[in-house]
């Protein structure tokens, strides 16, 4: 039993022994097939990287990504740069598989494999970066890449609302839209303009950044993910305008100001002076009473004096015309002003807070005609002009100023102004009445004795009257038109002017001599035109074949012989008329041959 028991306790332990060395084997076995496999999947993902097994890396982690950037061998095989605009991608095309790569910045652009030799990039923030991509054989290559913001959607706009304006483009400089090309006027640059800022103000957010960037063979993200903003203070975009305008419309604006004033004075009356000598006292009786006194009756004590009236008949008219035409030219879009008068200055007194005192300031007031205006060239030749023409002058009679504290005046210089502003639109030549006036102001003023004056026909003898009408009547034409370049030489009003000597001022009493002789414009070199067909009505040409009567002409010619042949005309003359034309003085008669 005991050798038995023994032999099975040797057999138990050689199985036991022998299970624990197969297991062994089996471990190192398993563990040197998963090193060999783990390496050999590492190879075949950057070899043979599929979309279908995309996602799956993407779960598991696995990254071409060099923890200490590439190691490159040789030359930098390729240098490219890459725009990509925000919120759009690309595909660069690499020149060998990829073995590892690195991005700058992963905030402004994501940058994946789709295939062994094609990136994929994602534009997320604007700015710049750059990405080294190094291949299987070991070189790298260099990839600038630029976001900025997309300007194809302002393009095509421009496009589509204004079709006629092929030569504006938009580029993009950063966060920028920069305007460039030219355009026919102002007004389609102006609404450009405002399309471009329209497009500017909607902010622009960067894409955020899904999970780790650049994994190789991954899809591009998913639009959630797309869409979610990286900060919650978007910036605008700004725009830039070097648009030039092909050709700057010019406005000539004709002011035409009339005015018809008429004023109408009719003044009549008595100034009686009867003045007795009582010894020294002396008695009057409406002295000076058209002059302004209130006085009927005075008594004083004077020398005697005689017995005298004074009666006051007058009619006065007074009629002034005013016709003022200024003429100012401004380009679309830009204010012009035009001034013809003077400058008047006005005293103004200002307290002086350090002594208590006032100080005497001149103010400058400018009067005349005056005109201010701002065209704006639309389409189909229609002009917007804002308009403001003024027409001032000082008037005869000035302001007195007295002081409060003293028995001084002074007169001031009155200003009477006619002024109007308005904004409206005509077409090229048409004119249109801005503004106008009709006043009619009647004044009338009696002074007369109570009673006494009130009398039929004495009462003349006792009162004073005065009547006056004014009548005034102002318009503002304004007539504006697109301005065209003068022809050269154009003429001058002094051109015509001639100068005279002192001799001839002194002797003959003339202050201007006869007028210049002006140059004759200069003809025109004529036009090559193509020589007319011979016409019937002209003799026929003398036969080719009869040298000998070049050479020798014979008296027996015939008289046809000794006219002109059509083939003598120059080839680069006018067309002949139906009739033969007179020579002139200069030309001579060709030679019969």
């Amino acid at each position: 039993m005991k050798t038995r028991f023994e032999r099975l306790s040797r057999a138990s332990h050689q199985v036991r022994a022998q299970a624990h060395s197969q297991a062994r084997v089996r471990f190192w076995k398993t563990r040197a097939c998963g090193m060999a496999g783990a390496l050999f999947f590492s190879m075949m993902t950057n070899v043979q990287a599929q979309p279908a097994t995309a996602a799956a890396q993407t779960t598991t982690g696995t990254m071409p990504f060099s923890e200490h950037g590439p190691n490159c061998v040789g030359e930098v095989a390729m240098h490219t740069s890459v725009v990509v605009p925000l919120g759009k991608s690309t595909m660069v095309a690499l020149p060998e598989p990829v073995r590892t790569r690195t991005v700058g910045n992963p905030s402004v652009v994501q940058a994946m494999l789709v295939s062994p030799r094609t990136l994929y990039l994602l534009g997320s923030d604007i700015g710049t970066t750059n990405m080294i991509v190094q291949g299987r054989s070991g070189s790298c290559s260099i990839i600038d890449v630029v976001v900025g913001a997309d300007p194809s959607g302002l393009q095509q706009a421009i496009t589509a609302l204004m079709p006629g304006e092929t030569g504006v483009t938009v580029k993009v400089a950063a966060d920028t839209l920069v305007l460039t090309g030219t355009v026919s006027d102002g007004v389609k640059a102006q609404r450009i303009l405002e399309l471009a800022n329209a497009f500017a103000q909607r902010p622009t957010k960067p894409l955020a950044t899904p999970g780790r960037t650049g994994a190789a063979a991954v899809p591009p993200p998913a639009p959630s993910a797309q869409s979610a903003p990286a900060s919650d203070s978007p910036t605008p975009l700004h725009v830039i305008d070097m648009m030039h305008i092909a050709a700057p419309q010019q406005v000539m604006l004709e002011v035409k100001v009339a005015e018809v004033s008429k004023t109408l004075i009719d003044e009549l009356g008595a100034a009686p002076n009867i003045q007795g000598a009582f010894g020294s006292w002396s008695v009057g009786l409406l002295a000076n009473f058209l002059s302004g006194g209130m006085s009927a009756l005075t008594l004083s004590k004077a020398n005697n004096k005689p017995l005298s009236l004074l009666l006051d008949a007058e009619k006065d008219d007074q009629l002034v015309k005013v016709l003022a035409q200024p003429t100012l030219m401004a380009i679309s879009g830009q204010e012009a002003s035009f001034l013809a008068g003077g400058k008047v200055f006005i005293p103004v007194p200002q307290s002086n807070n350090g002594n208590g005192g006032t100080t005497i300031t001149l103010k400058e007031v400018e009067f005349g005609v005056g005109l201010k205006f701002t065209p704006t060239v639309l389409e189909n030749g229609r002009i917007n002009l804002k308009v403001a023409p003024e027409v001032s002058e000082l008037s005869p009679t000035g302001v007195t100023v007295k002081a409060s504290n003293s028995d001084l005046s002074s007169i001031l210089p009155l200003i009477t102004t006619r002024r109007a502003s308005t904004t409206v639109q005509l077409n090229d030549g048409q004119s249109f009445a801005i503004g106008g006036l009709i006043k009619d102001n009647i004044t009338g003023t009696i002074k007369a004795i109570p009673g006494v004056g009130e009398l039929p026909i004495l009462g003349a003898l006792a009162r004073s009257t005065n009547y006056q009408n004014d009548k005034t009547e102002l318009v503002f034409v304004v007539t504006p038109r697109l301005a065209k370049p003068l022809p050269a030489n154009y003429p001058l009003p002094t051109d015509h002017f001639g100068k005279v000597g002192e001799l001839g001022v002194f002797a003959t009493g003339n202050m201007e001599g006869r007028p210049k002789a002006q140059p004759a414009a200069p003809v025109p070199a004529p036009a090559p035109a193509t020589p007319a067909a011979p016409v019937s009505a002209l003799p026929a040409p003398a036969p080719a074949t009869q040298p000998d009567a070049v050479a020798s002409p014979d008296t027996t010619t015939p008289p046809v012989a000794k006219t002109e042949p059509v083939a003598s005309v120059d080839p680069v003359a006018t067309p002949l008329p139906d009739a033969p034309a007179k020579l002139a003085d200069d030309q001579t008669q060709p030679a019969a041959h």
